[in-house]
């Protein structure tokens, strides 16, 4: 049976999630401040990443540790108030980073991950958008041989364990790949399933005015209140209400306060991360991830993005690019990087929970009230898998892998 549905949030999760359920015959209304793709979606690598089978866990090192403490890395920022808020959640995530923890919660990761490039192939298909996509993969390089040996022989079992596609290309072979490269590498890692996309929130654009020609509908407006009246919901927006029999959270890294004002305290939090677009003459011919400095170069639409890890930062704080700094700096010593496309850096946020798992179902408490967010690094990656398995919940059918793992329930 049909149902109208409203689905709060037009990032890669949220337009996902609407094409699944239009797809089985619900009435979708899609609902966000912003047009689709111009939020989280918008600011990350690019990468659907099939190899992505185990989730980023807490480091356990403690020299690894350390160098994040005394800000010698730059692959993690920090802000002190942010960390001590956030020292509670931050203590489960590393308690679910030890080994004996981590194994299943990366095997139930790995379930959603194994189907993200046959979800995401129909919707390209259909919405036209194999312009946007490469199937080349993404390269992982090292600066130093010590941290290339010890990541090889790591990529070397998660291949053959995961039946994933792995070159191993010494410094030479690398500098033949990536001639823009001036500097010489130790050697990188080429990831070969991967699909690479030059313009992420594009993407989703385009996944969203497919679900417009299949009959979906659209608005843009800011959600003020979301609550329960009679058999239905209610959402009060600064457009004006709207009401349906299903609410669908897709909010990303805005989940945690929707979630709040509902009585839940769910352990999430984010990370920050920022990008910026540079002018070159000779583009690389996909991604490439440097290891040690903690930054990623990708090829886009508007330029060489250069992305940063992660920082631990309140979300609506304002900017602190220092990391994106760095990466500038060391980007221009290894290629010909010209101006910042753009005036100031994009910033914007991950959502995260405390066992590396999205949460995808009904919530507790609420009929009719669904959730689907805390991709950690990997909505763009994960958004029509996870859109896939809530939908099927949602219409009542047998749900194509085992949705315990990502029960709302589970915390």
């Amino acid at each position: 049976m049909s149902s109208e549905i409203l689905v709060l949030g037009a990032g890669m999760v949220g337009v996902s999630t609407a094409l699944a359920l239009r797809q089985r015959g619900h009435h979708v209304t899609l609902v966000d401040r912003k047009a689709p793709g111009q939020e989280t979606s918008y600011g990350n690598a690019g990468l659907i990443q099939r190899e992505a089978v185990q989730p980023y866990a807490f480091p356990r090192d403690w020299r690894v540790l350390a160098d994040v403490a005394l800000g010698r890395g730059n692959d993690v920022h920090y802000q002190l108030p942010a960390l001590l808020a956030l020292a509670p959640r931050l203590a489960r995530y590393w308690a679910n980073s030890a080994p004996g923890a981590y194994a299943p919660l990366a095997r139930a990761y790995a379930q959603l991950i194994v189907h993200c490039l046959s979800e995401h192939a129909q919707w390209v298909a259909q919405a036209g958008a194999d312009d946007l996509v490469e199937r080349k993969g993404w390269v992982r390089g090292f600066l130093t041989p010590a941290a290339f040996e010890a990541a090889s022989v790591q990529a070397r079992q998660t291949a053959q364990e995961h039946q994933l596609g792995c070159t191993l290309l010494d410094g030479a072979a690398l500098a033949r790949l990536m001639p823009a490269l001036r500097g010489p590498l130790a050697g990188g890692i080429h990831w070969t399933d991967p699909w690479a996309v030059s313009d992420p929130g594009g993407l989703v654009a385009r996944y969203a005015a497919l679900l417009g020609r299949m009959g979906g509908e659209t608005v843009r407006a800011e959600v003020r209140k979301l609550q329960p009246q009679g058999a239905h919901w209610q959402v009060q927006t600064d457009a004006g209400p709207l009401q349906a029999q299903h609410v669908v959270l897709a909010l990303g890294p805005w989940a945690d306060g929707a979630t709040r004002a509902l009585g839940y305290r769910l352990p999430l939090f984010v990370k920050r991360g920022y990008h910026r677009h540079y002018v070159v003459q000779q583009p690389l011919p996909m991604p490439l991830l440097l290891t040690e400095p903690g930054f990623m170069l990708a090829p886009m639409t508007r330029g060489l993005r250069i992305t940063t890890g992660a920082e631990f930062a309140p979300h609506e704080a304002p900017a602190s690019p220092v990391q994106l700094a760095q990466a500038e700096r060391v980007a221009r010593g290894l290629l010909e990087l010209g101006e910042a496309v753009e005036p100031q850096p994009w910033l914007g946020a991950r959502p995260c929970t405390v066992d590396m798992n999205p949460v995808i179902g009904a919530a507790p408490r609420h009929p009719g009230l669904w959730f689907n967010f805390g991709h950690g690094h990997q909505g763009f990656t994960l958004g029509p898998a996870s859109g896939r398995l809530l939908a099927e919940l949602i219409s009542g059918e047998a749900p194509y892998i085992d949705p315990k793992p990502y029960s709302p329930q589970r915390f």
